[in-house]
């Protein structure tokens, strides 16, 4: 790791803080009450995040589909993903730029179109996209924040949803019209639906780190808030094992 990323050089201190917070929660009819977690940094006043009215189709078992999502620090979105049923891998990468540029040192200097994402492998049967964009939404970012993501600055922490074909750009379209309709958050939404310009798996190193990593004062304080917000406002999609990417080839 280098040392130059802000994630790195919190206090140990800041580990003690802020990373118990009280989740109040209310599911009426499709709406989730969640707390908004900004970027797990304590909670904000209960936001009504309600469900997507646009979907994909249904789905046969066994088929699997692909979302790319961007979120800030890939750490995080990757280990909120890895909990949810149906996803059967979530890989941390980079999405937006070249090849040529998709390493961790250059998309860290922030000038290569890049953001830090996380392409998501599911089943559809058991989890739609709409489903996925909705715990998106709710516990693994705050799409209010522009060009960055709690202490994380730069336009690869931009909140992005690539989307990797018409049906996809249609549920991610309508679902960031339908929040901003209820304002069903306290400022504008700046997630950004862009087009698929390819993915390119990140660093090993950067693979399953919330999973290997739960106690570390940047995991602790920004990313265990959302697992721990996952798994009291979706009971029905959180998996309490997470499925882990391991050696990538």
């Amino acid at each position: 790791m280098v040392a130059n990323r802000s994630r790195l050089t919190l206090g140990s201190g800041l580990g003690a803080l802020g990373v118990v917070a009280a989740l109040f929660i209310g599911v009426q009819s499709g709406a989730i009450t969640s707390p908004a977690v900004l970027a797990g940094i304590g909670t904000a006043a209960p936001v009504v995040v309600p469900a997507p009215t646009v979907d994909e189709p249904a789905a046969a078992p066994g088929t699997t589909e692909t979302a790319v999502l961007a979120g800030g620090c890939f750490w995080g979105v990757q280990g909120v993903f890895q909990h949810v049923k149906g996803v059967t891998m979530a890989e941390s990468g980079y999405a937006g730029g070249q090849q040529a540029t998709a390493n961790y040192e250059t998309v860290s200097i922030g000038t290569t179109g890049h953001a830090e994402s996380v392409r998501i492998s599911y089943d559809p049967a058991q989890v739609t996209f709409g489903q996925l964009l909705q715990i998106y939404f709710s516990v693994v970012q705050d799409p209010t924040q522009l060009d960055r993501q709690g202490p994380d600055d730069g336009t690869q922490y931009r909140s992005a949803i690539f989307a990797q074909d018409p049906i996809q750009q249609r549920v991610a379209d309508a679902y960031v019209a339908q929040l901003s309709a209820a304002h069903a958050f306290p400022a504008p939404i700046v997630t950004k639906v862009e087009p698929n310009t390819g993915f390119f798996p990140a660093e090993q190193y950067h693979q399953d780190y919330l999973n290997s990593n739960p106690t570390s004062s940047y995991i602790a304080v920004n990313d265990m808030p959302k697992v721990d917000a996952l798994k009291q406002l979706f009971p029905a999609e959180y998996r309490a094992q997470p499925v882990l990417v391991g050696q990538l080839a």
